[in-house]
């Protein structure tokens, strides 16, 4: 009897940035690069980007073929029902075998509904794999777009990658770097690029290779770069706390940034294997009680039952995925950690959650079955 193996993974990418902020011009740089042959290319309608001079001819209602060998389809409705109409014509052979997708949002789009799509579907988290979210951000407006528009924040705060676009038209290098390094406070994991940037610095780097392989876990997910920044806030914390009270003008910057504040990264760590069966009721009670505050969640975790092979974590919202098993760990650090980009949360909330299902002696916690029936007894 034949064993049928499994496709690869199609990795796909999610393209966004606030109105104006140079997606449109990105992407037709990229759909220009021969590293992105053999690409599908989603977006809402073609009016929106210049591919007239790309055109080579239509290969079906709503779908074109371009020179650069990509292909390029509009959202029909829905998403989901999109994807899977590129996955049965490219497995019945009637368009090309595509090897990647970059699905472009509108510049108002919250990324977060079409990672839960992807994510949550059983037939598409098998077929495709959520490789990441690359936004662009515009160096002349950007610090004006993230102060006045919250999703312009929260585009920046999920991305893998960060495309800072129109350097060229700043004179004020000063305020470049100010931009960068709200960027960096705003989401320390993410990879800051420029526009002229190589297409496969700004499209690859996710979980999984275009053979479909588990790719650089530890450039996913970014730990000591969120730990560190996490270690930077604290002392700034402290330091404003010793030298700041009593002056009203102290606050502006919080005043300024309030989009920003409400959003940050964390990481936690165990490093004791942790049993499935703990793993899966404390991701389902978190999310359950505040899945809709969890932007993004991705973790590597060693099992109790078979440490040697530790799980991969994905998540958006109210949405887990467990995409991979990893047929070995990808560095000598074995320990657990799950980073967590959350909208409103405060780390404490979580962390005597994870504790208290860890079992650790010090967090002074209900047991778990009192979790379950209250889940906002952790809240102070």
């Amino acid at each position: 009897m034949t064993t049928m193996t499994p496709p690869a993974p199609i990795p796909l990418t999610i393209l966004t940035g606030f109105l104006g902020s140079g997606k449109t011009t990105l992407l037709n740089r990229l759909l220009k690069d021969p590293a992105l042959r053999d690409t599908v290319v989603i977006m809402n309608e073609f009016g929106e980007i210049g591919l007239d001079h790309l055109l080579v001819e239509t290969v079906d209602e709503g779908m074109v073929l371009l020179s650069a060998g990509c292909l390029c389809c509009t959202v029909r409705g829905d998403l989901i029902a999109t994807l899977e109409d590129l996955l049965r014509k490219r497995d019945n052979g009637r368009i090309l075998p595509f090897r990647r997708v970059i699905i472009e949002t509108t510049g108002l789009a919250d990324p977060a509904p079409i990672l839960h799509a992807v994510l949550y579907h059983p037939y598409l988290s098998m077929r495709y794999a959520v490789e990441g979210v690359v936004t662009t951000v515009d160096a002349v407006n950007g610090v004006a777009t993230l102060d006045a528009h919250r999703e312009a924040v929260k585009q920046a705060a999920v991305a893998e990658r960060i495309v800072v676009t129109k350097t060229d038209l700043v004179d004020d290098r000063q305020g470049l770097d100010r931009l960068r390094e709200r960027l960096h406070q705003l989401n320390p994991g993410a990879a800051l690029l420029e526009a002229d940037a190589p297409a496969k610095a700004v499209i690859s780097g996710g979980l999984f290779g275009l053979d479909g392989k588990i790719a650089d876990v530890a450039q996913w997910l970014k730990t000591e770069a969120v730990e560190e920044a996490e270690r930077e806030s604290h002392a700034h914390q402290h330091s404003h706390h010793h030298h700041g009270h009593g002056h009203d003008h102290h606050h502006h910057h919080h005043d300024v940034n309030r989009h920003d504040d409400r959003i940050h990264s964390f990481c936690l760590t165990s490093d004791q294997p942790i049993r499935q069966g703990t793993l899966d009721m404390f991701l389902d009670l978190l999310r359950s009680s505040q899945g809709a505050k969890l932007l993004r969640v991705k973790g590597l975790v060693a099992l109790a039952e078979d440490p040697e092979h530790p799980v991969v974590i994905h998540g958006v919202q109210h949405v887990i995925h467990v995409p991979a098993v990893l047929p070995r760990w990808p560095s000598d650090d074995r320990r657990s950690r799950i980073v967590f980009i959350v909208d409103d949360l405060e780390r404490e909330t979580v962390e005597k959650l994870w504790n208290a299902f860890l079992g650790r002696p010090a967090i002074d916690a209900p047991d778990a079955a009192a979790l379950s029936d209250n889940p906002l007894s952790l809240r102070r």
